[in-house]
């Protein structure tokens, strides 16, 4: 089985967490720093993660306030 590099498997539980509402729409995901400790990684696959999820329309970011759920209604 090929190795699912950090970035993928970060995008992947919070696609996950998104599909499964833990994540509602609009719900603000946690602090980079909180995801760098939650996963265990540096800065680097936790940022390309959430350029994924932005790229697919699951997530928003707002300079200075954070990552957001996209309202998908």
């Amino acid at each position: 089985m090929p190795r699912v590099s950090d970035r993928q498997r970060i995008a992947q539980d919070i696609r996950d967490k998104i599909a499964s509402g833990e994540y509602g729409p609009g719900a603000k995901l946690p602090t980079l720093r909180e995801m760098i400790a939650q996963y265990g990684v540096s800065a680097e696959p936790v940022r390309s993660a959430l350029l994924i999820l932005q790229a697919e329309g699951l997530v928003e970011g707002h300079q200075g306030k954070g990552v957001f759920v996209a309202d998908r209604s």
